[in-house]
């Protein structure tokens, strides 16, 4: 029998692609499961797919209780949405592992959280994107960690290490993502209607005011050694699960896009190289990032169901900016496989277990 691990707000998408995934890992055990408006339903009639899975079968949502989630757990998932974890946190024991899927504790900033959150600052704690520097050893350490955005995971895995190596400028970061649905929640919404998302695609909270511009800015920014600042725009796509981001910013000097290469060679060329260079050396022996072969540009299909990202990037010496894409699947990477990521090397366990580094296609 592994660790027993408990899942706060199982009843929504991020909670039920926790459970699934947690029902095929070999080292962890479901226990308690709540659902927040769902107590008393059964797992499987709430999340059909799951009916009859190891762990999950006969079981129902439990209403949420703090001395229920610490009944012999190791560990505490919180997939609530924002705002709601901070309460639930300060209830349990000092020392409880929990892993956090909201923006909670995502941000440094107190002022950044109360204009993009309108609640008071709760703090901060460890930033659970593993494959930036440092933060493997850091979560691993950690009792408590916040689970990173989607769209936060995408550009910062796609941008962070041009940044870090010098060859973009941090002045003017631009991120154009495309998501799935799912990422905006099961709450009924009349935008998110069949007939209104089939065959459409739509611009939403357009103009800096999205949620993870801060984020992004944050974990841009502590790679840069600098401030960054990035204008997102984020789009609605006609499709369940994915986030496709498409991410520039401008070329430094140090990218060798400014003038002709070694031996005459195209400064483009030059610039990608570089550009590609820095992104393979970071993410080199990295189980989930894969930096596609050169010509090759990522696709959600290619991702979906797993915890996989894929990655490209070219210089545009036309523009002199560099072009990064980054696709992912936001319940998985972009939040309950990255969770489980996080709680594997929050236990101890392999970095990998429970998890798929291949989407599922077609």
């Amino acid at each position: 029998m592994g660790a027993r691990v408990a899942v706060a707000g199982a009843s929504g998408y991020a909670g039920g692609e926790l459970l699934r995934l947690l029902a095929g890992h070999p080292d962890l055990e479901i226990g308690p499961v709540t659902g927040q408006g769902s107590a008393g339903q059964p797992v499987g009639a709430v999340h059909p797919h799951l009916a009859g899975l190891p762990g999950l079968a006969g079981r129902r949502f439990e209403a949420l209780d703090e001395g229920l989630l610490l009944d012999g757990c190791d560990l505490v998932f919180l997939a609530l949405p924002h705002g709601q974890s901070a309460a639930l946190a300060a209830g349990l024991p000092a020392g409880t592992r929990v892993v956090d899927l909201g923006a909670d504790f995502r941000l440094a900033d107190p002022a950044a959280w109360q204009k993009f959150y309108g609640s008071p600052h709760q703090g901060q704690w460890p930033y659970g994107l593993p494959e930036l520097p440092g933060a493997r050893a850091a979560i691993s350490a950690a009792r408590q960690v916040a689970a990173p955005g989607c769209y936060a995971t995408a550009a910062a895995l796609a941008l962070a290490p041009l940044l870090a190596a010098g060859l973009v400028s941090p002045a003017d970061v631009v991120v154009v993502a495309a998501s799935g649905t799912s990422g905006a929640g099961r709450a009924a919404k009349p935008e998110l209607l069949g007939s209104e998302v089939m065959g459409s695609v739509s611009a939403y909270q357009v103009g800096g005011v999205h949620r993870h511009t801060p984020e992004m800015e944050q974990a841009l920014g502590e790679a840069a050694g600098t401030a960054v600042t990035v204008s997102f725009t984020p789009l609605l796509a006609p499709m369940p699960r994915g986030i496709l981001a498409t991410c520039t910013a401008p070329l430094t000097a140090a990218a060798g896009a400014g003038g002709s290469g070694p031996g005459g060679t195209d400064p483009g060329s030059t610039a990608t190289g570089r550009l590609r260079a820095a992104l393979e050396e970071a993410y080199a022996g990295e189980p989930f990032v894969r930096v596609l072969p050169a010509g090759q540009w990522p696709a959600t299909a290619s991702v979906s169901g797993s915890n996989a990202a894929h990655l490209q990037v070219t210089a545009d010496p036309h523009a002199g900016r560099a072009v990064a894409v980054a696709a992912l699947d936001n319940l998985g990477k972009g939040a309950a496989g990255q969770a489980i990521q996080n709680a594997n090397l929050m236990l101890g366990l392999p970095e990998t277990a429970g998890l798929a580094a291949c989407g599922v296609a077609p």
